[in-house]
């Protein structure tokens, strides 16, 4: 295993009320000497969940969303933060009802992605909701968003949406989708 760089000094060069950027003065193991810029949590987040919540065996839910990055409305899976005391799977299920209006009766984690390990400290859990029923739960979003759904045969058209730009959600609808291949629940 490499031996990681050695970090020889750390300071937030910028701040906002969501936003830290940190810069990172680091020695690698070969001498060499670099001053990385990162994206930091403000130390209070709890972390973060995406839901690929199955509405039929074919079927995943999707929100249609105001996106500030990209200034677009886009399409993408329910998410949202942990709150402090809560574990990942009834955030998983509070943000399903928050922004589908579903909730779901079982919930398996599946793994932690992060979308750019480069510039950002922060992951997200991806969870597979599934036994969905009506239940509509308010929240903090701006809007009421539009619910679409997206066929898992249907992912590489998906990719080509020009409301859908989400690689992470991308990656866990095709991790769902093996996943329940797998399992036979879900025929390609």
């Amino acid at each position: 295993m490499r031996q990681k760089p050695i970090a020889l000094s750390r300071e937030i060069v910028a701040s906002s009320r969501l936003f830290r950027v940190e810069q990172v003065e680091l020695r690698f193991s070969n001498g060499v000497e670099r001053t990385y810029e990162r994206l930091v949590g403000r130390g209070t987040g709890h972390g973060a969940v995406m839901i690929v919540a199955m509405i039929d065996s074919d079927h995943a839910l999707l929100i249609e969303e105001y996106c500030g990055g990209t200034d677009e409305y886009e399409l993408s899976l329910p998410k949202g933060l942990i709150e402090p005391g809560e574990d990942v799977l009834a955030a998983a299920n509070r943000e399903l009802k928050e922004e589908a209006g579903y909730g779901a009766r079982q919930l398996e984690h599946l793994t932690e992605l992060s979308l750019s390990p480069g510039y950002m400290s922060q992951k997200i859990q991806v969870v597979l909701a599934s036994d969905l029923y009506e239940e509509r739960l308010e929240g903090d979003e701006p809007e009421e968003m539009r619910v679409d759904r997206v066929n898992l045969r249907e992912l590489a058209s998906l990719a080509q949406h020009p409301q859908f730009s989400e690689g992470r959600a991308l990656a866990a609808l095709y991790l769902a989708r093996d996943l329940l291949t797998q399992r036979g629940s879900f025929q390609p």
